[in-house]
């Protein structure tokens, strides 16, 4: 299965604060003290959902894809980290919610949702990946149901350092008069590249068959 990453690589400065998370002042130009960005970089890899990937449907008549066969629907939410981005490697826990609703309330029912969650790097280097299921069950007459899916990255902690010369060419405050004080750092293919290569993300999404994948991409 094939899937694009949600959160993209930061291409413009304005986006700096998107990867160094924490960012004073919202990034914004330091005029008084000189023309620049102050940001501190976190370590902790970004997380969310993989495009396409958030939402499953099971149809009652294989091969169908009429919404009138719909027999479940689940989505994903509520995505959360937690992270030391002092600890060597990098753990980062990651939960979720699956939530899911069926068409027939008849009976009680359990389902099994499958998920992944990968490790990527650069935005679009898979690293790692684990699956996982979600059992969900509906009691009689119950027409939703959520259950709590979990997977954990490690990183190790020097891979997602970045280099102190691209770090402080990137804070480097700039004078109003300096030649380069209006020239976004990242337009230089190797500071974005550096960027990049330090950069983490933990995506989660359903397991989904080709089918699926293509319902997803065209509802």
């Amino acid at each position: 299965m094939h899937f694009r990453p949600r959160l993209k690589p930061v291409l413009a400065l304005s986006a700096v604060c998107a990867v160094l998370a924490g960012c004073s002042g919202k990034g914004e130009l330091v005029v008084d003290e000189g023309v620049g960005i102050t940001a501190i970089r976190s370590a902790c890899p970004a997380v969310g959902v993989a495009d396409y990937t958030g939402n499953i449907t099971t149809f009652k008549v294989p091969g169908s894809s009429d919404a009138k066969d719909i027999d479940i629907e689940g989505n994903i939410t509520d995505v959360r980290p937690e992270c030391d981005p002092k600890g060597d490697p990098i753990v980062s826990n990651v939960t979720f919610k699956v939530q899911a609703r069926r068409s027939d309330t008849h009976g009680a029912r359990d389902v099994m949702l499958p998920y992944f969650v990968t490790v990527m790097r650069g935005g679009n280097v898979v690293i790692a990946k684990t699956l996982g299921t979600a059992a969900l069950h509906f009691a009689d007459g119950q027409a939703t149901a959520e259950a709590i899916g979990n997977g954990k990255a490690s990183i190790d902690k020097k891979e997602a350092t970045l280099d102190k010369a691209i770090h402080d060419r990137i804070v480097r405050p700039r004078k109003s008069k300096d030649a380069d004080a209006a020239i976004d750092p990242l337009a230089d293919p190797a500071v974005l590249a550096a960027v990049n290569k330090a950069t983490f993300e933990v995506l989660v999404g359903f397991q989904l068959s080709e089918a699926q994948l293509g319902y997803n991409a065209t509802r």
